[in-house]
């Protein structure tokens, strides 16, 4: 199974730069959306359908042009799991979820803490997402966490390691995403490539693209039970639709 997970900042605007002829030449299985700004009712979703999506599923924010999370399955899955049940962080459309025999594959948006009140909900999200999966790991053990974590783990993950007082480095973010992996999974692009200096996301300031003074945000989480199945995982720079770029996870299924 090749998963893709990708942050869009904006799904129409993708599709206008090309989203959809890329998604058709990336081929994966399924892929994760985040950051979609819309509804389902305003996408064309025969696009989709033509370009081999013909499931597709959309759990949109509230707040009309704000967050949203998606998946597009090539093939149709066992069961869809709109958002997480808990308010506080499905009114703004993080987290959607498809259920395979062998796999489940989730796409997650978490928070970035723009500001004081942001990074409190962040945190909030962080703890909440954090109980939610030890328990869904119960039943569901075969698990790949996609998406934008709004995090950078590790010095390598971004340009300038100095930036310790900024949200998306800092410590207490670093120290909960190790927290995380160590729950049960694995960062499958680190675990493949653990000296390799790559991003997925840049400011659209300062040129920050083309001197590639990036940030690793995204990420596919995979369960440890997973582990010998990852095959490859890759960031796809390329793809040029968003101020982030693709990632891909492929599973032996």
């Amino acid at each position: 199974m090749k998963i893709i997970s990708y942050n869009v900042n904006g799904i129409r605007a993708a599709i206008n730069k090309g989203f959809i002829e890329w998604l058709q030449s990336a081929d994966p299985d399924v892929i994760c959306l985040q950051e979609i700004k819309a509804m389902e009712e305003q996408l064309d979703l025969e696009l989709f359908k033509e370009a081999g999506y013909h499931y597709n599923y959309w759990f949109s924010a509230q707040k009309k042009g704000y967050s949203g999370v998606a998946v597009l399955c090539k093939t149709e899955p066992n069961h869809i799991e709109y958002g997480t049940g808990i308010e506080s962080m499905d009114f703004e459309g993080r987290n959607i979820r498809v259920d395979y025999d062998t796999v489940s594959v989730m796409s997650m948006y978490l928070p970035s803490g723009t500001n004081a009140a942001r990074l409190e909900h962040k945190f909030d999200y962080m703890d909440l997402i954090q109980k939610y999966l030890n328990k869904l790991t119960d039943t569901l053990p075969n698990l790949v966490v996609c998406g934008d974590y709004n995090i950078c783990h590790e010095a390598i993950d971004i340009h300038n390691p100095k930036m310790k007082g900024v949200s998306g480095f800092l410590p207490e973010e670093r120290e909960w995403l190790g927290n995380f992996i160590d729950s049960g999974f694995i960062d499958s692009f680190r675990f493949l490539h653990p000296e390799r200096q790559e991003y997925s996301w840049w400011s659209y300031r300062a040129n920050s693209r083309a001197n590639n003074k990036g940030w690793r945000l995204d990420y596919a989480m995979v369960s440890q039970s997973l582990q010998q199945k990852i095959k490859r995982a890759v960031i796809l720079p390329e793809a040029k639709h968003s101020d982030h770029c693709p990632i891909l996870v492929e599973i032996e299924s």
